[in-house]
């Protein structure tokens, strides 16, 4: 792995001499060269990469093409669990694989503002090469700009992400059918409440990381053993709630859940209780929805528990033809309740 400390490159000069980003960094000139060549090429390097072209040239590849971006200006770009590097990485690479997709290739665009220590640059760059390795995917090409000092907030990121569909895999929202069971792959809530606790210097008497987790590699082991899942989804912004709204929108149908069936961690619950927050409303970065025909629905469970990331994996609902395009929510004293679509974000700059 390259070293991404500043005091020990040893690249040409001026690049040590400048401990923070400056304009120039992003005016394409000679410190714009040594900050690719000696920070982002060496953590990022593969073939495609290496030319530092204006564009990748890529390999032919059999199947359907899916293709995503996303922008992403957490705050802080630090917090337990992770960091806006490889956030960006692992939400690129869960959007592809939740249309059924192997994830092949990422583009990173970085906006930094005037300031930011290079020594924190290095960090977010070495964590995200290490997300993608994870992840089995290339980082291929990518750009740099820098703005003014108070005009930013350090470092924003805008990934897009290319994978491939595999033939037979058929997965959408719009495919939700009455009698479907719904599965989440673990616990939610985690991550929206690892923000909210770093940003606002709340201290509870766990640490509450956040979940941000790469699932195409739980993806694909998904369908290898159910290949007609109707439905996947990451709960993220908006949380649970907004995700199943979506799929009953989509589907025009109604959906059901079991509210104490949902796992959310005693921290979490704690948290959100003393903090008046809905775990079903609150962002998750690492875990998954899914839409299953009833009778494949066991053996799902059974394939995701094997996974490190879907050990906890629970059956939460079903679909069903009444109250279309509605959610509700049975709850633990017997009562129902409708799970509506939040109509803002409860904490912004999640993600």
């Amino acid at each position: 792995m390259p070293d991404l400390n500043p005091d020990v490159w040893t690249c040409p000069l001026p690049l040590r001499d400048y401990p923070h980003i400056v304009m120039g960094h992003g005016g394409g000139g000679k410190l714009s060269t040594e900050l690719v060549e000696h920070l982002f090429l060496p953590a990022f390097r593969n073939s495609a990469l290496a030319p530092l072209g204006d564009a990748a040239v890529l390999p032919p590849v059999a199947g359907r093409l899916a293709v995503t971006t996303d922008c992403y200006v957490v705050r802080p770009l630090f917090f337990p669990g992770g960091c806006v590097g490889d956030l960006a990485v692992n939400g690129t690479v869960n959007d592809l694989a939740m249309s059924g997709a192997t994830p092949l290739y990422l583009s990173a665009g970085f906006i930094l503002e005037e300031g930011l220590p290079l020594a924190d640059l290095g960090r977010i760059v070495d964590r995200m090469a290490a997300a993608a390795r994870a992840a089995g995917v290339a980082i291929v090409c990518g750009d740099t700009k820098v703005v003014d000092r108070g005009h930013g907030d350090g470092c924003y990121i805008t990934t897009a992400g290319v994978g491939v569909v595999p033939d037979g895999v058929n997965v959408g929202v719009q495919q939700a059918k009455p009698g479907d069971a719904i599965v989440v792959s673990g616990p939610v809530g985690n991550h929206g409440i690892a923000i909210l606790s770093i940003r606002e210097g709340l201290e509870f008497e766990s640490r509450i990381a956040s979940d941000t987790a790469a699932l195409n590699g739980l993806v694909t082991e998904m369908l290898a053993a159910c290949p007609d899942l109707r439905a996947m989804r990451d709960p993220t912004r908006g949380g649970l709630a907004a995700t199943l709204n979506e799929i009953a929108a989509a589907s025009h149908v109604g959906i059901e859940i079991d509210e104490p069936a949902v796992p959310v961690d005693d921290e979490v619950r704690a948290a959100c209780d003393l903090l008046g927050l809905d775990p079903l409303l609150v962002a998750n970065e690492g875990k998954l929805v899914v839409v299953v025909p009833a009778g494949l629905a066991e053996k799902l469970l059974a394939t995701m528990h094997r996974h490190p990331l879907g050990t906890r994996a629970a059956i939460i609902g079903t679909i069903t033809d009444r109250h279309p395009n509605l959610v509700v929510a049975r709850t633990a004293i017997g009562g129902r309740r409708v799970v509506s679509t939040p109509l803002g974000e409860q904490l912004p700059r999640i993600c």
